[in-house]
């Protein structure tokens, strides 16, 4: 299972990749939408970021609740502890 602070990291990376968010604005604390202007529209990018790194399908379930960095550090944490 990957570390917190691995994925954190791992975040940072596709964030300011993919949304051109500087790293150093995203925090466990970070609301995807409010803080960093994630949109629906983001998400399936990072989805399919996640599904690269784990090789799992993201259960839409386990993602419809995700509001912050920290929800979605815990959903790829319970993915690749599986």
């Amino acid at each position: 299972m990957l570390t917190q602070e691995q994925v954190l990291e791992k975040l940072r990376e596709w964030m300011e990749e993919l949304f051109e968010i500087a790293p150093e604005d995203i925090q466990l604390e970070s609301n995807l939408a409010t803080d960093l202007d994630v949109d629906s529209i983001d998400a399936i990018d990072l989805v399919v970021k996640i599904k690269e790194l784990t090789g799992k399908q993201v259960n839409p379930e386990d993602f419809k609740n995700v509001r912050t960095v920290q929800d979605v550090v815990t959903v790829i944490q319970n993915m690749t502890a599986e």
